[in-house]
């Protein structure tokens, strides 16, 4: 497990980096009022969707997330933006080469000298946040954080909420779960979904992710004794108390091991940044598979990148 224990406690120095580097790049990263798509695959994609949802909210212009296989080509777009770690991609690297000229593509990248460095019309690398580890981790965030840089969020406290999650105590034990459901809301749905995808690679284990609003039309039905639900940032009013009802167990970044290790609410201060608690449930997942006899670094049928014939 070195690789992907060390890449998950990095992340806050990658973070602090990421948004250093914001300010000398932002000819190339979305301008205000541009329509935007951003395409991704796998974690890329929940980063995607987590950062075109906190984009509109935020007012800096309509903002659309895809899976990069699924993106409607006939559809206008002032810019393109692409999410993907190797660069090697089959689905995104055919994408920026469909929509060269048609439409400006910039890549956030891990590796600078990757084929989709030379298809996009212009490229952030951020080789300091790449990986090792098939399964992502600080790359992936990292990216998220130098968006979120970009869009005026204060990274400084992200960084000091990310600096409390690399080391406190997890909220739960993962032996003691056999399921767990990820919630979140608006933008944090996309860490929602990353959550669950890294408890079902690093561990083969049980996920589910839906956005908070919805749980409760269906998805609550498997909550019961022994299994989690586990939610992002803001929550809809009752369901704590509805969760509690099925006998399921229940995190929240106001109610985990964060609340007692940063003091933050009996300070009156703001809540814990839902991006350090995503850094709790990549911990949690690679407990899960110690905790079920698997190595992260070595997920079963993936590999570091999907490079189709």
């Amino acid at each position: 497990m070195a690789y992907v224990h060390a890449e998950i406690a990095s992340q806050p120095d990658c973070w602090r980096q990421a948004a250093d580097l914001a300010p000398t790049v932002l000819d190339r990263l979305p301008r205000d009022g541009e329509r935007v798509a951003v395409v991704g695959c796998g974690t890329s994609w929940f980063m995607a969707k987590a950062y075109a949802a906190r984009r509109e909210a935020t007012g800096h212009g309509e903002t659309d997330a895809f899976q990069a296989s699924e993106f409607p080509t006939g559809r206008r777009y002032d810019r393109l933006l692409a999410i993907t770690r190797s660069g090697t991609t089959t689905e995104v690297l055919d994408l920026l080469a469909a929509l060269r000229g048609r439409i400006p593509t910039t890549v956030l990248v891990g590796d600078p000298a990757s084929p989709a460095v030379s298809l996009a019309d212009a490229a952030v690398p951020l080789p300091f946040a790449d990986e090792r580890s098939v399964v992502q981790t600080r790359f992936a965030t990292t990216a998220l954080a130098l968006l979120r840089a970009q869009l005026g969020d204060n990274i400084d406290a992200l960084v000091a909420d990310a600096e409390v999650a690399v080391r406190a105590p997890l909220p739960i034990d993962p032996s003691l779960i056999e399921q767990v459901t990820f919630l979140g809301r608006g933008w944090t749905i996309g860490l929602a979904l990353e959550a669950a995808l890294k408890c079902r690679e690093a561990a083969t284990f049980w996920a589910e992710a839906y956005p908070a609003m919805d749980y409760r039309h269906g998805p609550i039905s498997v909550a019961a004794p022994g299994r989690l639900v586990w939610a992002f940032g803001e929550l809809p009013d009752g369901l704590p108390e509805d969760v509690a009802a099925t006998g399921a167990a229940f995190v929240h970044s106001r109610t985990h091991g964060v609340r007692t290790v940063l003091g933050r609410w009996a300070a009156g201060r703001n809540p814990v940044d839902p991006m350090a608690d995503l850094i709790l449930a990549q911990r949690f997942a690679v407990a899960l598979a110690t905790s079920r006899g698997l190595d992260p670094d070595a997920p079963r049928h993936l590999s570091r990148s999907v490079v189709l014939a």
